[in-house]
């Protein structure tokens, strides 16, 4: 289903004729792509034990990696050289091989859950609920400081009731869903929360930095959609060996702590290194420092996700791998809304100096803050040497302003891996009963 969602959103997108078509489309993708990233995990901690499913979850980010390098290069060539609809078009015929490869090779337990009664058992008003904290806290964010002022009435609702309704989502996943959405009983212990802290900063750094680097590369180092994605591969290989590596040595020594304390210290030195990024830092430097800056991010996928499925049952592995995931999930999305807050701002407040040095009302609006991103190419038109040197100056400093941002949020995850805990990885592996008399049966137990 999850496929095929994916398959007719891309179809959407590739079609729309208008923005709204096109954000329909893109928020269709994004839920099916969610049911791709958790399925494929869950499918895999059912089908191994602890310890040897580390190697696996390795492998699978292996192809992430490689779709991940791949997918800016074939983009960048689609946009500049064809058109921005082949990007969504290639997913059809990649989702038609998934599918039947599905068919044919998949072997998974079935209990057949009757349609209707696993559609009553979804939490659906914890769903609903935690729909509406997203959206009223990343409408906040994303509205203050650019289309709003932070003290306008609007930012500041929007805010408050979505931190309110945290509240209310707590409430309900505690007290009243009987199959909650998000399993509450894996937060109570300082171990498990310290991971999920690393995990949140974790994923924050790495799409703040895979999102916004090929920004500085469009815009302070003026390079066309294509060349961005070729300087971005050093960042995407690394991060690919870096989390094979993490999941062959879990595997093979049965210890993660140790593991992350390396995955946490090294991105913080590697994103603060990108700090130096500046209008003539060079090809050698950007290249070497994106090896640096990617290692620390890619040992840190296996650790988290072992670690937090070896803290409680087999039957609550799903449960628990889902929270964890839905946690990156709402980290990556925060971290490009923040991220893009401070780059507005930062644009925003480089806007005397552009004045200063001459440049038109037309170009200075195009700069501004809410429309700064989207014209990384007006550089080029300007003709005077000294105006065009300004803005490049302007933009490298807002997305260094980013980096120093990302550098406290990664060292936040040193302070907080201090407190995980290790426990041994089982090597024997528990068949996993899915279905509702299956929930059924936990509920009752643990009642």
């Amino acid at each position: 289903m999850a496929i095929a969602l994916f398959a007719a959103a891309s179809i959407v997108a590739a079609l729309s004729t208008t923005m709204s078509m096109l954000i329909a489309g893109r928020a269709l993708q994004g839920a099916a792509s969610g049911g791709l990233m958790q399925l494929s995990i869950i499918t895999i901690s059912d089908l191994f034990s602890v310890r040897k499913r580390s190697l696996f979850l390795g492998f699978s980010g292996f192809m992430w990696a490689l779709a991940a390098s791949s997918g800016p290069l074939i983009g960048g060539a689609f946009t500049q050289f064809k058109s921005w609809r082949y990007c969504f078009w290639i997913n059809v015929p990649i989702c038609g091989s998934t599918f039947v490869l599905l068919l044919l090779f998949l072997d998974v337990h079935n209990p057949r859950t009757k349609l209707g009664e696993g559609l009553k058992a979804i939490d659906w008003l914890g769903a609903l609920s935690f729909l509406t904290i997203a959206l009223l806290l990343l409408l906040g964010l994303e509205f203050g400081g650019s289309i709003f002022p932070w003290n306008s009435p609007k930012v500041i609702c929007l805010i408050v009731f979505g931190t309110l309704m945290i509240g209310f989502f707590v409430f309900n996943e505690q007290r009243l869903a009987k199959y909650p959405l998000m399993k509450l009983a894996v937060f109570t212990s300082w171990s498990n929360n310290a991971i999920f802290v690393v995990v949140f900063c974790h994923s924050t750094v790495l799409i703040g930095i895979t999102y916004y680097m090929p920004l500085y590369f469009q815009s302070v180092r003026q390079a066309s959609p294509l060349r961005s994605g070729i300087l971005l591969l050093p960042l995407i290989v690394t991060q690919a060996l870096g989390e094979i590596m993490a999941g062959v040595l879990i595997n093979r020594t049965g210890r993660y702590r140790e593991v992350m304390w390396a995955g946490v210290l090294l991105m913080t030195l590697g994103t603060g290194l990108y700090i130096n990024f500046g209008t003539d830092t060079s090809l050698a430097m950007v290249v070497g420092l994106e090896l640096v800056g990617a290692l620390g991010p890619g040992l840190l996928f296996q650790g988290p996700m072992i670690a937090i499925q070896n803290s409680v049952s087999q039957v609550d592995t799903a449960g628990a791998t889902s929270s964890l995931m839905f946690l990156r999930s709402i980290a990556q999305t925060l971290s490009v809304v923040i991220g893009g807050v401070v780059f507005q701002n930062s644009m925003d407040a480089r806007q005397s100096s552009l004045a200063a040095a001459g440049l038109s009302e037309s170009v200075l609006e195009a700069l501004s803050g809410s429309q700064a991103a989207a014209n990384v190419g007006i550089t080029s038109s300007i003709q005077d040497a000294s105006q065009r040197q300004v803005v490049l100056e302007a933009f490298a400093w807002s997305i260094r302003n980013m980096f120093i941002m990302y550098t406290c949020v990664a060292a936040t995850a040193v302070v907080a891996s201090v407190f995980i805990k290790h426990r041994s990885l089982n090597k024997e592996h528990t068949e996993t009963k899915t279905g509702i008399q299956q929930l059924t049966k936990a509920v009752d137990t643990k009642e």
